[in-house]
């Protein structure tokens, strides 16, 4: 008999922008559970959803292994999971009846079980673990086996008597070296490899460097790690690349971290840990620019192997940063733009629109950013409140019909903004219209400058322009309407 199934509740399919994507990531935070319960001493396996679209796939997984505990342990580490979307929190209830039925102790821990412990315990689930969960997960089980009171045990939430208990929370782990590496064992990784391969995008595998972000953007919720920050040390990164590499043949890793590199000389001491190991990685990361353009940052990114850096710009108007407690300033935006392109360092932007107080001139501000500094990607998103923020405390009082979006792909307003869904909507394609053209100008431009550095692409996007021109101002004329209503 199997000790513990480990699975989690995200499905790619489920999301059809994501699924669209052809890049699914193995669940990290899953993996990492999973390796330091086996490390332990207790048998694990892995069913892995991401890949599939069917939570009542599990069922022959638990007549086959009789597990004495099924484990919801989601990836942590991947935003999608921060927001909670409904059609992965009924998977989950699926899944939880499904461990029910077998006979199972159902023990979960996420983001969604952290906001909504009521839920999950009321569909069936034993325990809610809250916050970093490894710890919690040991002394659980542990607990459990040895028919041992749980009520001290930090972080765990259950019923009973039909009231929920809630322990205090647990405090997150300061030494990250002491957990062992994720049990990359437990994947299906040639099945990943077919995605990618169907998408036809270099394979890409996921390391976390660190855990926690220290920044209190209002907006941004931190139900895992909190606002405390960790690092692995750099000796252990590069040796888990190492590792990855020799047994995968992986060469391109995409490092999750909130924020990456944000320890004094970390990249530094990563860069130099990279050489001596000669490992020749290419990796992207998310960042902020006020840290890029501390000290020689983006020096040592370039050195090291960095290609693209996604950024938290948000927004072209200070007044909204400020807003939002970014801690940015939209000079920094166009400087670590103009020094990341200069390193031939990819720059993408997430862009949120929709956040209190923001108007048309505000929105006017972001577009023009956009199209002067062209980042090489855009992710664009309208303010999505998540419980625990200052910003969902603001608006909570709105989200009385929705509160969660079903997929990635939803960008309903969920509070009462400046303008509503549909606006925002025809905002967001809008601005990639716009965001086509304005690369399909630069293009022309560098063009005519050098003939011969005319590529497939280019050519491409220059083509696009014609095609963008007509939509983009019947978009224009709609929103100016729109604005014109709201007014």
């Amino acid at each position: 008999m199997l000790d513990i199934l480990f699975s989690h509740s995200y499905y790619y399919p489920l999301d059809k922008k994501q699924w669209a994507n052809k890049t699914p990531y193995p669940p990290l935070g899953t993996l990492y559970a999973a390796s330091y319960m086996r490390e332990n001493g207790y048998s694990v396996s892995l069913f892995d959803t991401n890949l599939r679209s069917d939570p009542y796939a599990i069922e022959s997984e638990l007549k086959d292994k009789k597990p004495s505990f099924l484990v919801l342990y989601d990836d942590g580490f991947n935003y999608l999971t921060k927001m909670c979307l409904t059609t992965m929190r009924e998977a989950a209830f699926e899944m939880i009846a499904l461990g029910k039925k077998y006979g199972c102790k159902v023990i979960v821990c996420s983001s969604d079980s952290t906001d909504h412990f009521q839920k999950y315990l009321e569909k069936g689930a034993d325990f809610i673990i809250q916050g970093e969960g490894e710890i919690s997960l040991k002394e659980l089980i542990y607990a459990i086996k040895n028919n041992q009171s749980v009520a001290s045990i930090q972080g765990v939430v259950y019923k009973e008597n039909e009231d929920f208990k809630k322990n205090a929370k647990r405090v997150v782990l300061k030494n990250l070296d002491e957990f062992p590496m994720p049990a990359w064992d437990l994947v299906d990784m040639q099945s990943y490899k077919n995605i990618w391969k169907q998408g036809n995008n270099e394979f890409t595998l996921n390391i976390a460097t660190t855990r926690g972000c220290p920044y209190k953007c209002n907006w941004c919720a931190k139900p895992i790690y909190g606002n405390r920050y960790n690092s692995h040390s750099p000796s252990y990164i590069t040796k888990h690349i190492a590792h990855l590499n020799s047994t995968f043949g992986v060469h391109k890793f995409w490092m999750c971290d909130d924020i990456f590199g944000l320890k004094p000389n970390w990249v530094q001491e990563f860069n130099i840990e990279l050489k001596k190991a000669e490992l020749n990685i290419s990796y992207y990361i998310q960042s902020r620019v006020d840290l890029l353009l501390k000290e020689d940052n983006i020096d040592a990114l370039a050195e090291s192997g960095l290609t693209e850096v996604w950024v938290g710009a948000e927004s072209g108007s200070q007044k909204i940063l400020d807003a939002m407690d970014k801690g940015t300033q939209v000079e920094q935006i166009y400087e670590a733009t103009r020094i990341l392109k200069e390193k031939n360092i990819k720059v993408a932007f997430f862009i949120q629109f929709g956040y209190l107080g923001e108007t048309k001139e505000d929105i006017n501000k972001t577009v023009a950013m956009i199209k002067e500094l062209l980042p090489d990607n855009l992710g664009i998103s309208v303010s999505y409140p998540l419980p625990g923020t200052p910003f969902y405390d603001k608006v909570k009082d709105d989200l009385q019909l929705k509160a969660n979006w079903t997929d990635s792909d939803d960008l309903a307003m969920m509070f009462q903004g400046t303008f509503n869904s549909k606006y925002y909507k025809k905002l967001h394609r809008y601005v990639h219209k716009e965001y086509r053209k304005s690369q399909a100008i630069a293009n022309y431009k560098n063009f005519f400058r050098n003939p011969f550095s005319l590529s497939f692409l280019k050519l491409r996007s220059m083509a696009s322009y014609f095609y963008y021109l007509p939509s983009s101002i019947l978009d224009r004329i709609t929103l100016e309407k729109m604005q014109n209503t709201h007014a």
